[in-house]
Parts: C-alpha cells; sequence; structure tokens
C-alpha cells in the first residue's frame, strides 16, 4: 500500500525475470502420505512458524469441500491494507453480473488524479484508458492502487459493505479507499516516504482495526470459500473473480509454500508499514481445495524482510498440509 515502491513487490530471493530454472519440475505430494497416524493427527504449531520469521501472525485455512479447519487467531480483528480489494472485486462483478454497471465501460485516468502507489496506473506518467474490469486486472495483479480507486469510485464503498453484511461478515467493513489510507499514515507520520521509526508505529491509525478496513482470517477465508464454491456471485461472475485472482504476479509470501508446477495459488496480498497479509486458495492437482487467510505483524519497520514473506508460506503450508492428512 506504501507508494514509495511496489506495495507488495516480489521477494528479493525470487529469480530475476527471464532466468530458467535450473532444477527439475516438482509435484506435489499426495494427500495422505505424511509419516504416521500421530504425525498428522497433530495440528502445527503455527505460532512458532511466525516466530521463527520475527512477526506475530494469525491464520485460519480450510477445506473448501469438507469444511475441515485448522487456525490460530481466526477471529482476531485485522488490518486488510490491500487485501480489501478482493471484497471490491466481488461487488464489482455482482454489479456486473445485475447489470449495474457495464465492465467493458472506459475510464479515462488523468495523471493528476492518480492514487500514489509503485505499480499499475499509479506509477505511469501519461494518461491511460481502461475498461473498468482491466482495471480490476491491475488492482489484483499488481494491486494498483490508482486502478483501485477509480474502481471503487464506480463501484461504491457502501455497496461493498452491504455485500459483505449480507453474506454475514459481520466483522468485515471496507472504511476508506486506497488515497483515504495513504492519507491517514501521511498525516500519523508525517510523510509517505522514507523510512519509519519504531517510535512512529503506535500513532498510525492504518495499523488498528478499530479505525480502518478490518476483518478476521476467518471471514477472508469464509469469503474466499464462497467464490470458489459459485456462491459469492453466478458461477461466470465467481469463474472471473478467480481468475483475476489467479494472475496475482507476487510468489513471495502465500505461493513461496507451494513450490510444485501442479499446485494452482491463487490470491491477494497486503502491506502497510509492519504489515504482510496474504489471502488466497491453494488448489492440488488431486482436486483438493483450500481457502487460507494469512495476516502478519513484525516488530522491525524494515521494508524488506524475506523471513517474514517466507512466514506466511511456510505457515500456510503447514496448515494445508495438516488439512490433506484428516
Amino acid at each position: 500500500m506504501t507508494p514509495h515502491r511496489p506495495s507488495d513487490a516480489a521477494s528479493p530471493e525470487a529469480p530475476p525475470p527471464g532466468t530458467a530454472a535450473t532444477t527439475p519440475a516438482e509435484t506435489a505430494p499426495s494427500a495422505g502420505t505424511r509419516s504416521g497416524t500421530a504425525a498428522r493427527a497433530r495440528p502445527p504449531d503455527l505460532t512458532a512458524v511466525f516466530r521463527a520469521g520475527g512477526v506475530t501472525g494469525s491464520l485460519h485455512a480450510t477445506d473448501i469441500d469438507t469444511g475441515a479447519q485448522v487456525s490460530v487467531g481466526a477471529d482476531d480483528p485485522v488490518v486488510l491494507a490491500s487485501v480489501f480489494k478482493l471484497p471490491l472485486l466481488v461487488e464489482f462483478y455482482r454489479q456486473a453480473e445485475a447489470g449495474v454497471l457495464d465492465p467493458a465501460l472506459p475510464c479515462r485516468v488523468e495523471p493528476g488524479d492518480r492514487t500514489s502507489g509503485g505499480t499499475g496506473l499509479a506509477a505511469m506518467l501519461d494518461p491511460a484508458t481502461l475498461s473498468l474490469r482491466d482495471l480490476a486486472y491491475l488492482m489484483i495483479a499488481v494491486s494498483d492502487n490508482a486502478a483501485a480507486d477509480v474502481l471503487a469510485r464506480h463501484v461504491g464503498l457502501a455497496a461493498v459493505n452491504a455485500m459483505l453484511g449480507r453474506f454475514g461478515l459481520t466483522a468485515t467493513r471496507v472504511e476508506h479507499d486506497c488515497r483515504g489510507m495513504l492519507a491517514a499514515l501521511e498525516a500519523d507520520a508525517g510523510r509517505l516516504e522514507g523510512p519509519l521509526h519504531p517510535r512512529d508505529v503506535p500513532r498510525l491509525r492504518v495499523l488498528d482495526p478499530a479505525h480502518g478496513n478490518r476483518s478476521t482470517p476467518r471471514e477472508m477465508a469464509r469469503l474466499l470459500g464462497m467464490v470458489w464454491r459459485d456462491e459469492a456471485a453466478g458461477p461466470e461472475a465467481c469463474a472471473a473473480i478467480r481468475r483475476l485472482l489467479g494472475l496475482q504476479v507476487w510468489p513471495h509470501r502465500l505461493a513461496s509454500g507451494f513450490p510444485y508446477d501442479d499446485v494452482v495459488v491463487s490470491g491477494k496480498t497486503g502491506s502497510l508499514p509492519t504489515l504482510r497479509n496474504e489471502v488466497g486458495v491453494v488448489e492440488y492437482p488431486d482436486g483438493g481445495r483450500y481457502a487460507v487467510a494469512v495476516f502478519t505483524r513484525s516488530i522491525g519497520t524494515a521494508q524488506h524482510q524475506p523471513r517474514a514473506d517466507a512466514a506466511i508460506g511456510l505457515a500456510a503450508r503447514a496448515a494445508v498440509d495438516h488439512l490433506r492428512t484428516l
């Protein structure tokens, strides 16, 4: 979400673009092939995984088809950061399905009217015209703040919250678009550029669930499950949502825990100072589908913390491995 770099930038450990893989293709282990019944029955120590990554965290993972669950802090209030773009995306496609708006509507976005950010339109210099659905693509694929705010103006945050209420997601609320979040951050920190001192953290309202876009790991996993079961909208709309979530480019968080050619990870990241999140769905070739929502908070304020990013993938993998033994 911070404007001075890609808000959900790829891990520095990722290979540079165009670099070919040097290891053979790997495939995921089958369900039920892990060691020992006793080991399979023991839930993972997710708190220890987070601690090893230098973060505190909460997680909820569920088998989309059986309802089996594993979690830590599943109902803790969390700050969504750019994860709020997921419910915005869902409501956009619901409105398109209902004929309330035209997803092909062209929108001209001027440089002077773009929300700050390091990716997509937010980083571009010239006027651009894109359809609403292409703006939705940029919002999800590269977490484009400018695209998200154009979409939010057409969809309406009140409509997003009304949808969440109808879904029974009562702990989830979208109070601000990206510009509103960044304005609050700048007001409290005194700037958007440069490093953040640890003493500034306690006064940042954007890091407090009571003052911003918020949810719980359980509710975000539930929303994902609704999308994958075609319950959040009609089948075509849900398929469009799944497609965009599958086009997200960041491999350093959730996807890092599933380094297999035959496992599909679709998701949406979120970042604010000290916060690293991702929610998504992991799909195995045997048909297993798992919704996972992970929210973390680091003690340090450094922007680049590969261990913290990796902890999201490691915790998600531990949770999904456990679900696949049940």
